[in-house]
């Protein structure tokens, strides 16, 4: 072992090491986790320390320590423990997105500045990939107003789109940005980020209003049911029917048979088996009980499976117009 030779990694590992364990344990909860597992692999490493190698390695840190002298603090992270600490949860959960979506990319961040009928405005001539990407780098709720004000014959296929983007390179960016300089003079992305998917998707029409998501879903079946119906999973799920009103989810408890139900409830939460159970007579309720009671092990899929029954009858219920999915239930009738 040699001072020439050893890296700053090594040097690490040796200042560690002299200062002793319970200095060490505390410089570590100041470090990331691959930090740690860079300078533990190294300590693993040493089994002698030469006496000259202690004192170089404490002169280095010396002098580093003379160098860079003042606060050192990970900026990113102090925003976010401040930004999480604000009473409102509501409000520190919005403001903690918008920081990470700033601070990891800087992609198309002009669009978010504009309103939503300029920018459909600027964007119903270009390709509906070019669309499709853009809207992704964007916040879900501008991202949505903006869809609402596109064209609605391009809607379907830009949201389609949307759902099959996984990363955007900054090259890919730069051009859509070339393109797009005149008008809106946008910055470019430096970092790859994935943007689009199911999930974005999801975001994006669960923010639309008057139905223009059931619209553009249709339209996307024709092509593509095997995605819809992905969306549509994604969108609505068993334990969403709490959410729902009384009257609503009697109506679906009258389509599904107490066998189908006591199943659908095997890994269901206390909330939504209370909710359920609240809707329906006592007898029926206690019947459900015992079985559940009673029920051995059973197939996760199958549980699944049927879960997934019962959201279908809730979703062809509302297509039919009988009730509204979604926080609001049958309140959001007119």
């Amino acid at each position: 072992m040699s001072i020439e030779t050893l890296t700053g990694v090594n040097k690490a590992a040796v200042l560690l090491m002299c200062l002793g364990e319970e200095a060490t344990a505390k410089i570590f909860s100041e470090l990331n986790d691959d930090e740690i597992r860079q300078v533990t692999r190294a300590i693993a490493t040493i089994d002698h320390i030469p006496e000259d190698i202690k004192e170089r390695v404490f002169a280095s840190f010396h002098e580093a320590q003379e160098e860079y002298a003042g606060l050192f603090i990970k900026g990113d992270q102090f925003a976010k423990k401040a930004i999480t600490s604000l009473e409102s949860e509501e409000r520190a959960d919005l403001l903690l997105e918008q920081f990470i979506s700033g601070t990891e990319t800087h992609s198309l961040e002009t669009i978010a500045l504009m309103q939503p009928r300029m920018v459909a405005g600027l964007l119903e001539k270009e390709h509906p990939q070019t669309v499709a990407l853009v809207l992704s780098t964007q916040h879900v709720e501008h991202a949505s107003e903006i869809l609402s004000n596109l064209p609605e014959e391009i809607r379907a296929d830009v949201v389609y789109r949307i759902a099959k983007i996984e990363k955007v390179s900054p090259e890919v960016i730069a051009r859509i940005e070339d393109a797009l300089h005149r008008e809106i003079g946008l910055v470019a992305g430096k970092e790859q980020k994935q943007v689009g998917g199911l999930d974005k998707v999801v975001d994006l029409l669960n923010h639309l209003s008057n139905n223009i998501d059931t619209d553009i879903l249709d339209d996307i079946e024709e092509d593509d049911p095997d995605m819809v119906e992905e969306i549509r999973k994604l969108m609505f799920t068993f334990e969403n029917l709490v959410a729902l009103d009384g009257r609503s989810l009697q109506m679906i408890l009258r389509e599904v048979n107490n066998d189908s139900l006591t199943l659908s409830l095997k890994t269901a939460s206390d909330e939504i088996k209370e909710k359920i159970f609240a809707n329906m007579s006592a007898r029926a309720a206690d019947m459900i009980r015992d079985d559940l009671d009673a029920m051995g092990p059973v197939r996760l899929s199958e549980v699944e499976a049927m879960q997934q029954a019962i959201v279908k009858i809730a979703m062809k219920l509302e297509e039919e117009g009988k009730l509204v999915l979604g926080s609001g239930g049958a309140d959001e009738l007119v």
